[in-house]
This record gives structure tokens, sequence and C-alpha cells, in this order.
């Protein structure tokens, strides 16, 4: 799609000075002669202080149709007035409206702006039921702010009347489209206002443009802003089956939950903490590809999505693994000083764990290209994790405790990770990812997924009854059956609407549930 290989150039742009930022003013009251007016006014007179660029757009001046007519208002035909609109909106790096409330929202005349602009198309578009999943905002990157004038105390607009006029632009409106609003300005009570409050008010409103000097957000927004991205980059969500597997380990050679209280426990799991970091922020500079293609992305696949959004930048991205990585170096050399284990055993299952888990994407190793990926991920999320815990604290790693026990744990979460291929599949084939979901097509991911889940039952169950690890699972875990008939149920039924390429959120929810059996219920026991 055009607007992809867009972004991909945008991105991967070299940094040089940045140009003064475009700023549009949109005035929105139907009167020219209004202290609305006056406000767009003094904030235009701010931001040309501050050296951005600045266009005004006056809707009182502006000869357009409000009502949409046809079916859909991308097949009304455009004014010339919207024609030019239309240019500055995508000219616009930041756009501000300034408007009055009435009756809790906005004018007629500026609601009718929104309705014949923001078109599909131009604004964002909806994918097919077989395109992608729920619709692309098309003015990504773009940011905004309100400026609104009341007849009664802002607070009491904000407080008891939830602010409706500000939530129908910022949130049911741009947000839609891509444009993220970064401050809201209410003044008023207007009608019993003295000029002195009137020039406060202007004063305040010229500030607030010469404040663009210094970009559209305070120092707290951005702080805010970047930190978000880098906790959505990082995808902690994944990180507890690896604590879960770790610790595991761990409790088994301690005995206790005396662990807990060791520095060496938690230099270990910060080692395989900062190396999964690592491991997420490779993945998603050499998913991009796949990603900007992956139209049927969710909460559980796609990748975090900040390269796709721009929300962080190719250099970011690299100095963040970089960083994540010399943590890694960090901790392992602190499980070295304090572990008893001996140094050849450490540093084998250090170093396997760490290729594993960096050779996912990383080349020349690939191993999510190879159809690989998904062993991959299950080793190093149980097996990988169970074993460190074990040697870190002492265990010697040819005990088979951790490798039993590991091993329902490992097949336990292939089901999740298999599945969670369907919906990238058609991405990841044309960017030469060979996913089980790409080389035995999406039907046979589900039915492969399904047949981990029976094995995964299998395996714990019968250990349970052979009594080869009582102190892990207990009668508890024949639960687990019927949650693999849940499974292979859900399967089926995926099939039967003819399988394909989408987004399959339940199954994905039941799949990853599933792996609490294995996980889950032996570190309750062994605590």
């Amino acid at each position: 799609m055009h607007h992809h290989v867009v972004g991909f150039a945008l991105i991967h742009a070299k940094d040089a000075a940045e140009p003064p930022m475009n700023v549009l003013i949109i005035l929105g009251h139907p009167r020219k002669d209004s202290f609305c007016a006056a406000l767009a006014d003094a904030y235009r007179a701010g931001a040309e202080d501050a050296g951005v660029n600045v266009r005004w757009m006056a809707l009182a001046d502006m000869a357009f149709e409000p009502h949409v007519h046809e079916e859909c208002p991308s097949e009304q035909e455009l004014e010339e007035d919207l024609r030019r609109a239309k240019h500055l909106m995508e000219w616009a790096d930041h756009m501000v409206f300034v408007y009055p409330n009435w009756w809790g929202t906005m004018p007629a005349l500026l609601k009718g702006f929104f309705d014949r602009l923001l078109f599909p198309g131009f604004a964002f578009f909806h994918y097919e039921e077989d395109e992608g999943q729920g619709w692309e905002k098309l003015l990504r990157g773009k940011t905004a702010e309100l400026i609104s004038t009341m007849d009664m105390p802002p607070w009491v607009f904000r407080w008891i009347y939830r602010e409706p006029g500000n939530n129908a632009i910022k949130r049911a409106t741009l947000r839609y489209v891509g444009v993220r609003t970064t401050r809201i300005t209410n003044l008023g009570v207007i009608k019993d206002s003295t000029p002195e409050d009137r020039q406060a008010w202007l004063e305040r409103a010229r500030r607030l443009g010469e404040s663009l000097h210094d970009g559209p957000e305070t120092p707290g927004q951005r702080l805010r802003r970047r930190t978000v991205t880098w906790l959505k980059a990082l995808r902690l969500q994944f990180y507890p089956m690896t604590w879960v597997a770790y610790t595991i380990g761990s409790l088994a050679v301690a005995g206790s939950t005396e662990v807990f209280s060791s520095g060496l426990y938690w230099l270990g799991f910060l080692f395989l903490f900062f190396l999964e970091a690592a491991t997420v922020l490779s993945n998603e500079y050499f998913d991009y590809p796949t990603d900007l293609e992956n139209t049927f992305h969710g909460p559980f696949t796609g990748g975090s999505r900040v390269l796709v959004n721009r929300e962080l930048s190719f250099d970011e991205v690299k100095a963040g693994f970089r960083v994540c990585l010399l943590l890694t170096g960090i901790s392992a050399g602190g499980v070295l000083v304090l572990s008893p284990s001996a140094l050849p055993s450490l540093i084998v299952v250090m170093a396997t764990v760490a290729v594993l888990a960096l050779g996912y994407t990383i080349p020349p190793l690939k191993l999510a290209y190879r159809t690989l990926g998904e062993l991959t991920v299950g080793i190093t999320h149980s097996i990988g994790g169970l074993i460190c815990g074990y040697v870190f604290l002492g265990g010697p790693w040819h005990d088979p405790f951790p490798w039993l026990v590991s091993l329902p744990l490992l097949i336990g979460t292939l089901p999740s990770i298999t599945l969670a291929g369907i919906p990238d599949a058609r991405a990841d084939r044309q960017a030469g990812k060979e996913t089980v979901a790409v080389r035995f097509g999406t039907p046979g991911a589900a039915i492969i997924a399904a047949s981990f889940a029976w094995l995964a039952a299998l395996v714990a169950v019968s250990g349970q009854l052979l009594d080869l690890l009582p102190q892990a699972y207990g009668p508890v875990i024949y639960l687990c059956i019927p949650h693999a008939a849940l499974l292979s149920w859900m399967s089926l039924r995926y099939l039967r609407h003819g399988g394909g390429v989408r987004r399959i959120d339940g199954l994905m929810v039941a799949s990853l549930t599933y792996v609490l059996w294995f996980g889950l219920l032996p570190l309750i026991n062994l605590i």
C-alpha cells in the first residue's frame, strides 16, 4: 500500500536539521468578528513569534455544502475551498481548532467541515473482510489542540458535563484518523467576562502559540508519551512466561520461597529479562517488512508497531537493543560471579539461550524465517528459562527434574505460538518469513496447534499417573484435558468458517491461558 511505502521512506530518512513545524489554525466560529477569531489571531501571532510556519483557515469564509448527500462522503465532489483545506491539512504537522462550545459541542459549521473533509481514502480507510481488520489511520503522525470558549465555568464543563464537545473532536474524530490531541484549553465564562478577563485570555492564547517553539507538547507530555511508547515496544505482556519458567527452576533448587530474597535469583532473572527485551527490539527491527504489510495485527500478533506507526525511529530501536544487550551482559557477569555452579555449565546455558533468543530474527540464523521460530520461542520460554533458574542457583544441568517438568510446558506453549502465525501469514509470506502457518497453511497451523494441545495434556497427565513429578502437578492437572478439548473445538470452528488469514483473538486467549496448566500449576505447588 502506498502509504506504507511512504512511511518506510520517512523512517529510514537520514536525520537532518528539522524544518520549522507547519501549523494550521482553523477558526470554527461561523462569525469572523467573534472572540474566537480574536483568540485565533492571538495564537497566530504567538506561533509566528515562535518561528513556525503558520497558515490560517476561517470556515466562515469558505463556500461548501456542510451536508453529506451521497452514500459516502468520498463520493461527493469537493468544492474548491474544501480541496484547499485538504491540501492544508496534508501540509500541517499541527492543527489548532478554535471554536465556541454550543449546546455542549461544536458549531454545526465545524461539524459539517469534519463530515465533508475527513472522508475515507483521505483521513482513513476500512479494510474489506478478506483484506484486513478494522481501519487504517491515514493522518497518523499529526497533532492537534483545541481552544474552546463557553458560557459556563470550565470546571463545570469538565467535571459535570464530562466535556462532550472536546471528547467528540479529540476521541471520536481526530483520534479515529490518527491525529493526536496534545492540549485542550477551555475558556469561560465568556458572557460575564470583563475586558480584563478577555485580555488575559488573549494573552494566554498568544503564549500557547509561542510555546510551539519547543514543539506541540510540554516536556511532561513528551516524557509520558516516550515512556508509554518504550513500554509498548518492550511488549511486557510476554515476560511473565519467562519469569514463571525461571522461578520454577529456582524453587526446585532452593526448596523454599527464601529464593526471592536472593540477589543471585534476581540477577539471573534480570539476565533473562534484558535478553528478552533485546530479542523483542531486534524482532521489531528485522520484522519491519512483515509488520508493515500486516493488516490483521492485534494485541497478540503483529509486533508492537512502534516503527510502523513512526512512534520510534530505527536508530532509537537499535540504541534500545544495544542498551538491553549491555544490561544482559552485566547481569550475566553477576551470575557468573555469584553462582555456585561450575563456570562451563553457566556459560553453555547462557550462550545457548542467548543464541536461540537473539537468533529468532537476527541474521544469519533468522530462525523464524526457517520454520524454526515457533520451536525457538517455545524452548526459550520453557526449557531455557527453567534450566537457567535451576543451574544459576546451583543445580546440575543433567538432573532429570528440570527437563521433565519443562517438557509439558514446552509443548503447551506451542499451540499459542503456532496460532499467532495465522493473522500474520499473508504478510509473513510476502516478507519471506516461513512460519508454520506459511509453510503448512493456516488450516494446517490450526490442526498442528490442536495436536500440540493434546500432546501437552497427554505428557503432563502421564507424568502425574506415573508419579514422575508428584510435586509439580497433583490431580488438578487433569483439568487441562477439557481445556485441550476447548482448544480443539475452537480450532475446528475456525476451520469450518473457512480458515484463512484473519484475527483469531478468542482462539489466542484460549491457547495462551492453556499454558497456565503447565507453568502456573507447578509454580504454585513448589511455593
